[in-house]
């Protein structure tokens, strides 16, 4: 019978996934990372899922890459792990235009890191820590790094996390723009569960095209951006959503959208 490390469920229009290899501090091995691409496929393809909730078992959210596959000869070698693995899955979670909460309950580091990152909202609880810990083995920073850390922290304070290994206590990366908001430890998945069930009763259609205009603007001009969100804000109009919000506010009610 194959391992289960990634856990999945739907409730209440919202898909859980949970990264489930807590005796390896949810560290990837070449399943659980194709576990988890078939994961996000199913909460983007299920009709049913209007928001993503990530969260992981055991005292670590993720520690990385699994060191012992990377350097197994037999393995898939460097290469594949980040072109097959660690790609895909941060393209799938940028690309998804569903909303994606990260629930992060322990130390991120590595790739681990870098998926968090990826997400759309992140929550973590006052023991999470962040680390961007490639420098420490020779390695430089994949799974979208690169990319996202400066654009969320600025490029300086990024270049010395990225070089130097720093650990990023919730709380500081919180301060520095890194993430959304940190709980108390006890409270986090209750917190994190809320936000992202708010988020499965919204106006789906309007949420991820706002997702679609955020993932476009980091390359475009501001009048390339002007240009676009014109177009996507007529796209929006036509949802069913928008009319149901247009009605409630003229109706002085609480809107019920529906989705679509």
């Amino acid at each position: 019978m194959a391992n289960t490390f990634i856990l999945f469920s739907v409730e209440n229009a919202v898909a859980r996934i949970t990264l489930n290899r807590p005796e390896k501090f949810n560290s990837f091995n070449r399943e659980m990372a194709l576990q988890l691409q078939d994961a996000l496929d199913n909460a983007a393809s299920d009709k049913n899922v209007r928001a993503i909730y990530i969260t992981a078992e055991g005292k670590a959210f993720c520690a990385g890459q699994d060191l012992s596959e990377a350097v197994d000869p037999s393995g898939p070698g460097l290469e594949r792990i980040v072109t097959e693995h660690y790609n895909p899955i941060i393209q799938k979670l940028r690309s998804i235009e569903k909303p994606i909460v990260c629930a992060v309950n322990g130390v991120a580091a590595g790739a681990g890191a870098n998926i968090v990152l990826a997400c759309d909202i992140v929550i973590a609880a006052a023991s999470a820590a962040f680390i961007q810990a490639f420098s420490k083995i020779g390695l430089i920073p994949d799974s979208g790094g690169t990319f996202f850390l400066p654009r969320l922290i600025g490029f300086g304070k990024a270049s010395a996390l990225m070089m130097l290994g720093d650990k990023v206590m919730a709380a500081n990366a919180e301060k520095m723009g890194m993430i959304y908001k940190v709980t108390e430890d006890a409270n986090l998945q209750t917190e994190a569960m809320s936000v992202v069930t708010t988020l499965a009763q919204m106006p789906t259609i309007g949420i991820g095209l706002t997702k679609r205009l955020l993932n476009q603007s980091m390359n475009n001009t501001l009048e390339q951006q002007l240009i676009i969100e014109a177009k996507i804000q007529v796209l929006a109009a036509t949802s069913n959503d928008h009319k149901e919000g247009i009605m409630a506010f003229l109706e002085k009610r609480k809107a019920n959208f529906n989705g679509n």
